[in-house]
């Protein structure tokens, strides 16, 4: 006897049955996790993130249980045969989405634990950068393997795909020297997350321009100019061009402020009042302050001032105040060093002529 005609009947009470199974599976996964939420305190972040793919797929499950159920009652195989891959394709989707909340999460609660508001935070800054890069790819890697499960579920495009890797020798070749750059963007990325080369927040001089590394992807990093405009670099740039980073090893910088001055300036009084401008400023991190004169020629006599801070911004800000404060103090308490400009002027008597006919 062949298969007999779908009934309606039993499609209500096998999908009653999985719904309800389904609903009973939600709810003792909420009860669990209200359980495990008094004794986890990242418990309601877990819950937030993976609560929506979790249903999606219990759903799902459910829901490929009765096309199973109710496929061997129907005569129109080819209709079931779409509803079973369709219900394949969505748990795939489902299942992948799932675990990449899973593994994004455990990703969220290492970038956490790692704060970037303290004045030593090379070790937290070096931590969130590689955990960017790997979340980055991360999600590309679950986002591949889903795409290829579903394919790999579907057998048409199993033979379609065969086909095309037989006959695109040429493609390929195109294709690979097309997308060459781009790989090589995506290995300097992860090189860069990882060497230790740059990190997020690291204060770099590139293009003759200073800022801060804003974000660093897979393909090009986002530096953050001093005026707030935005400098895209591709990876391979810092792979393959010199470039100053000022925090590679720590965010204490040394700077220097350079006047010119006259030579009756007093040496001794503009290093006492450096000594007092830095010491009313929290902008110095009190490692040195040092005046030194390192040029006399030319009519002027320039003094550089050597002063520290805890990081380039604060460092830009001191120089700007100690320089500010020297040129104000040397224009009330000494005008002699100020710088001048000197002309001699030399008087001679005329030469003497001689009489007319005594010439020659």
């Amino acid at each position: 006897m062949g298969p007999m005609a779908v009934s309606w009947t039993s499609v209500a009470a096998i999908s009653a049955s999985a719904l309800g199974i389904a609903l009973l599976v939600i709810v003792g996964a909420h009860v669990i996790a209200r359980l495990v939420l008094r004794r986890w305190s990242q418990g309601e972040r877990f819950v937030r993130a993976a609560t929506v793919p979790f249903r999606v797929l219990v759903l799902v499950v459910a829901l490929f249980a009765v096309v199973q159920a109710v496929r061997g009652h129907d005569p129109d195989d080819w209709w079931w045969d779409a509803a079973v891959a369709a219900c394949r394709v969505l748990a795939i989707g489902a299942g992948t989405w799932l675990v990449a909340a899973v593994v994004v999460f455990v990703e969220d609660i290492t970038l956490g634990r790692t704060r970037t508001d303290v004045p030593d935070n090379r070790t937290a800054r070096r931590v969130r950068t590689q955990v960017l890069i790997i979340r980055r790819l991360t999600i590309a890697g679950f986002a591949v393997v889903g795409l290829g499960a579903v394919l790999l579920t579907l057998p048409g495009a199993r033979a379609v795909g065969a086909s095309v890797l037989a006959s695109a020798g040429l493609i390929s070749v195109v294709g690979a020297l097309a997308a060459q750059s781009t790989l090589a963007n995506v290995f300097a990325g992860i090189q860069l997350a990882f060497s230790d080369a740059i990190r997020i927040d690291d204060v770099v001089v590139v293009e003759e321009e200073w800022g801060w590394i804003e974000e660093i992807t897979l393909s090009y990093v986002v530096v953050r100019l001093w005026d707030d405009r935005r400098l895209l670099l591709p990876c391979t740039w810092f792979t393959s061009t010199p470039f100053q980073n000022w925090t590679r090893r720590n965010s204490e910088l040394l700077g220097a402020v350079e006047l010119d001055v006259d030579w009756r300036v007093d040496v001794a009084a503009v290093r006492g009042e450096v000594d007092r401008l830095v010491r009313t400023t929290e902008l110095w991190d009190h490692r040195a302050s040092v005046l030194q004169v390192t040029d006399a020629v030319g009519g002027v006599v320039r003094v550089r001032v050597l002063v520290t801070a805890t990081d380039a911004g604060r460092l830009f800000d001191l120089r700007c105040f100690v320089r500010e404060g020297l040129v104000t103090w040397l224009q009330s308490h000494h005008e002699a060093a100020l710088p001048r400009q000197r002309v001699t002027l030399d008087e001679r008597p005329p030469a003497a002529v001689p009489p007319p006919g005594q010439a020659g």
